[in-house]
């Protein structure tokens, strides 16, 4: 029935298979979940899928074998009906030149906000495994505070939420500013465009902050984080309306799944915990850690009053316990977290009032250049790009023109300014520069772009630069 439809006809025959294979897995599943829910193990009655809206597209996959790769494009066929209409049977992009096309598993064109966008699905390669110890990091989501963070190892820190609020504050607005005036469900090309900008600086966000954790982790060597967790807190909060939208539009299910994806590619262990009571026990008096629902009779307390806590807030930020030492708050709850999982009081031995009181705090803004230090361990490390620039640039001098001497001099006093860690090996490299100028073949001469797929090894041996 479906083969003489146009729709289907348009589309390459394997491409429209899939598309209808993607449909029947959706009814699959939902007939799996039903079951769940029907044996008590779902809290929620799943939906049964829908009709995708009037004018609605759907993701179309293509994998690697339907797709020819001829002189850095890619060449995507199209079905005999679109041949019919327009007389083309296919189209060409251009190929990444940081992919390799035999990596490539499958190409899917995924439609958004009026927009369409390929993405490639590929193996990832092994990552650094971080070192098994018994150090554990505790992470207490919030809202200016987007995640403060402490651990075992006598180390707190924060990373700052504000700028994740301010761009959710400026989309608001600008949907405002739009739809003023006109109906309910309006939508444009305009608002279209501000809310996919709008998602990409949250995607943005979500991976700096994630990567920054887990870098942070691997330096440090914890092998464990606990993160602090109730499941539906956003269903019908209420605390005040400004801070209803600011809190409910912040992106925090999604770093959290980031953070346990990239926890699970580097060997750390990511535990998930309620964190009931955090905020309110005191770490510095090892408070008792009631569950949501169980607050039991302290020792010393009167029966009927129930639990109650030894220290409390006194002002935004600052906790007091009983000795009325200061501590921050949020440092207070992530230490809380982590006594969430019954740990031993050795392994809480480093933190102290210190490190619940100064947590360096980190912003968004500044992680750009060093949270993904870690991450690059390649030959091509784009994160130590101050040496192996003043490298190459050495090198360059040395075969061309003396007339980029002066230039050579500006690069010696601005590479040790921007990259001040890296200064011996800033004049490691210059020296390097010198040597592999010298020997190897004139660079200049060399057509780079006609050996993209060839091994980085046998490039270097050739142009001697080994």
């Amino acid at each position: 029935m479906l083969k003489t439809n146009p729709h289907f006809k348009a589309l390459r025959a394997a491409c429209a298979q899939q598309t209808l294979h993607g449909v029947v897995e959706s009814f699959n599943s939902y007939k799996k979940l039903i079951k769940m829910y029907k044996r008590g193990e779902l809290s929620n009655k799943p939906k049964l899928p829908k009709y995708r809206k009037k004018g609605g597209l759907a993701v179309v996959s293509y994998s690697r074998r339907w797709v020819k790769f001829t002189d850095g494009q890619l060449q995507f066929s199209l079905g005999k009906q679109v041949k019919a209409w327009f007389g083309i049977d296919n189209f060409t992009l251009p190929m990444p030149t940081n992919l390799s096309f035999d990596d490539i598993k499958e190409f899917r064109f995924t439609p958004r906000n009026n927009n369409f966008y390929l993405e490639f699905v590929y193996e990832q390669p092994k990552v650094k495994q971080v070192e098994k110890t018994e150090h554990i990091l505790g992470i207490d989501p919030g809202l200016n505070n987007w995640l403060t963070c402490v651990s075992t190892t006598g180390k707190s820190f924060i990373i700052d939420g504000k700028k994740v609020k301010s761009q959710n504050q400026w989309y608001n607005k600008q949907v405002a500013k739009l739809k003023t005036g006109a109906l309910q469900g309006y939508w444009d090309e305009q608002l279209a465009a501000v809310t996919e900008k709008r998602n990409r600086q949250m995607r943005d966000n979500v991976d700096k902050a994630a990567r920054f954790i887990i870098n942070w982790c691997l330096k440090n060597k914890v092998s464990t984080i606990v993160f602090g967790w109730n499941q539906r807190n956003k269903d019908g909060i209420n605390i005040g309306k400004k801070n209803n939208q600011s809190f409910v539009q912040v992106p925090t299910a999604k770093l959290k799944s980031r953070i346990a994806q990239l926890c699970e590619q580097h060997g750390i262990e990511f535990v998930e915990t309620e964190e009931s009571y955090t905020s309110r026990s005191s770490f510095l008096d090892n408070d008792t850690l009631p569950t949501f629902g169980e607050k039991p009779v302290g020792e010393a307390t009167p029966k009927e009053l129930g639990w109650i806590s030894s220290g409390k807030r006194v002002k935004r930020g600052l906790y007091r316990d009983s000795k009325g030492q200061l501590i921050n708050a949020d440092c207070n709850g992530a230490a809380n977290i982590i006594r969430k999982i019954n740990v031993s009081t050795q392994q809480l031995a480093k933190v102290v009032r210190g490190v619940l009181s100064l947590p360096h705090r980190y912003f968004l803004d500044n992680l750009s250049r060093s949270y993904r230090k870690q991450h690059c361990e390649a030959d091509f490390n784009p994160c130590n790009n101050s040496a192996h620039e003043s490298m190459f640039f050495k090198a360059w001098r040395t075969q061309y023109s003396p007339s980029l001497k002066l230039s050579l001099r500006m690069a010696r006093l601005l590479y040790p300014i921007l990259a001040p860690q890296q200064i011996p090996q800033i004049f490691t490299n210059l020296r390097r520069g010198r040597e592999l100028g010298k020997q190897a073949k004139i660079l200049l001469n060399y057509r780079f772009e006609e050996n993209w797929e060839r091994p980085l090894t046998e490039i270097k041996a050739e142009l001697g630069l080994v």
